[in-house]
């Protein structure tokens, strides 16, 4: 990785600020009709409102784009790179890809965030060196003047005022490790340590402990998968062993999972996965079942933390 943005690199990420309606369709749609009339491939990701506007500005031109809401494929921020924008462009292998991406709107929670701006940091690290151009729409007006600044430190370029201009302050390691913060959990959660003979065990309290707690039948298998999977990758990568916690937070069930491993790469979880492959499925699943995943490792070990929605 590297916090240098050079000309020389095919990959192009700028951020857009915009404010108000018409600022986001005069950023955007020109942006669609040029790939259009260039032949490359597009598609849009942003949450449904921000559709709708593309739609009506582009007319009949609207049946060439691929539309994606993001506020269900990006809830968990984890799930964009593999699942909305690799899934796009890897599918188009010859010229440019253009894609618009928006995962961060006036509405998101505080443990969301740092997860929106982790992912935005790695989607330089996930399409560097490639054929790609990623356009991040930005609510200036809504948006806070720290998340402003964070969209600065994640995007190499800036789109501001119809003014295009190199970021000064694009910083991808330091954005990185603000993102990798300690995660604190309530003195509340229930809690129990697991090692490969406890595996069963472990996974049957955690289940027992979210239908206690509220969790539809259909979550709470979701949970199951994230629980085995979590608790798995523990005895094999993170030592042998390892602690587990679970408890509510307002309409979600939190899981989390605490080991001494530490997570080398930074886009663990986020590789799209092959129908042939026959491994490293397991985190690329607990992203796809969350409502959000968040991630602290270091020297001291991993800790990975699984929103799911009681309902």
């Amino acid at each position: 990785m590297t916090d240098s943005a050079t000309l020389a690199e095919p990959f192009v990420h700028p951020a857009l600020f915009y404010r108000g309606d018409q600022e986001y369709v005069d950023g955007t749609v020109p942006f669609l009709l040029d790939g259009m009339a260039a032949a490359e491939p597009v598609a849009v990701a942003a949450p449904a409102p921000r559709l709708e506007l593309i739609r009506a500005e582009l007319g009949s031109a609207a049946a060439d784009v691929h539309f994606v809401d993001m506020t269900r494929a990006g809830r968990n921020p984890g799930r964009i790179i593999p699942s909305v924008l690799r899934s796009f462009a890897d599918s188009r292998t010859q010229g440019r890809v253009r894609i618009i991406g928006e995962p961060i709107w006036p509405g998101r929670t505080a443990a969301e965030y740092p997860a929106c701006v982790q992912h935005e940091a790695l989607i330089n690290v996930a399409f560097q060196g490639r054929d790609v151009t990623i356009l991040c729409p930005y609510d200036a007006r809504a948006l806070s003047a720290d998340v402003l600044a964070d969209a600065h430190a994640t995007h190499p370029v800036v789109i501001d005022g119809g003014r295009e201009r190199a970021s000064t302050d694009y910083a991808l390691e330091g954005a990185l490790a603000r993102c990798n913060e300690a995660l604190r959990h309530p003195p509340g959660a229930a809690t129990v340590r697991f090692d490969a003979d406890a595996l069963p065990t472990s996974r049957d309290f955690a289940l027992d402990e979210a239908r206690e707690r509220g969790m539809s039948l259909v979550r709470v298998q979701d949970l199951a998968l994230v629980v085995a999977e979590l608790t798995t990758n523990s005895v094999v990568h993170g030592g042998g062993s390892g602690t587990l916690r679970i408890w509510a937070e307002s309409e979600q069930i939190v899981c989390e999972v605490q080991d001494d491993g530490r997570v080398a790469d930074p886009l663990a979880g986020r590789h799209p996965v092959r129908p042939d492959q026959l491994g490293g499925r397991g985190l690329f699943l607990v992203h796809y079942l969350s409502d959000l995943v968040r991630v602290h490792t270091g020297e001291n070990g991993t800790t990975f933390r699984s929103y799911v929605a009681r309902t």
